[in-house]
């Protein structure tokens, strides 16, 4: 089992929301700590046990992997490997610029397609097939146990287009984002063809 977390709040309430990829490296908020915190009680109470963490090199993400393990609270944690193709994406021009400056330059279709179809925009750095090759990789390896990955919104939705078999079994997902301090599950089925039960809840 493959379980994908998306690191908690970088914004301040009341604060403007801006587009914050690769090239900006923020901290969670005390708020985005508690959801980071309520993540590790979500897994704790529904008895998973982590073998493996994978983690994005950026600081909210591995700030949200520590309060998730330190939730579990269990007496020998697995390692956390940080890995470069769970970074996320560069918006470009669109980098730390506010959202409503962004939607003005690209427009709804653009940012619509981008949340439904992983369709970057114009201008952003995303090098989707190395991000569905990491995956595919991934979900190849043989597995001894379930897997956390936490990474951003950018970055975990090439998990959904790595394998078809992934979007079929979620026929009804109308967008590839998680939200900020959720998370998806991905397995395989009796049959060995990968599922995605469980994609955008928040604890």
């Amino acid at each position: 089992m493959f379980v994908v977390a998306r690191h908690g709040n970088t914004f301040e309430a009341g604060e403007t929301p801006r587009r914050i990829g690769a090239r900006t490296d923020l901290p969670l908020t005390a708020a985005g700590l508690v959801q980071a915190e309520a993540l590790g009680r979500h897994f704790a109470n529904g008895g998973h046990r982590f073998v493996r963490v994978l983690v994005s090199p950026l600081l909210r993400t591995r700030q949200t992997a520590a309060a998730i393990l330190e939730g579990l609270a269990r007496p020998i944690q697995p390692e956390t490997e940080a890995c470069e193709w769970l970074r996320e994406i560069d918006h470009g021009p669109d980098e730390d610029k506010p959202e409503e400056a962004v939607l003005s330059r690209l427009g709804h279709q653009a940012l619509e397609a981008w949340d439904s179809f992983a369709k970057p925009p114009p201008g952003w750095i995303v090098d989707a097939e190395m991000r569905i090759a990491a995956w595919q990789a991934l979900f190849a390896e043989p597995q001894c146990g379930s897997t956390l990955i936490v990474t951003s919104n950018g970055a975990a939705r090439f998990a959904l287009l790595a394998d078809p078999a992934l979007l079929r079994s979620r026929g009804d997902l109308a967008s590839l984002k998680l939200p900020t301090g959720g998370y998806g599950v991905i397995q395989r089925d009796g049959d060995g063809v990968l599922q995605v039960p469980i994609w955008g809840r928040r604890p």
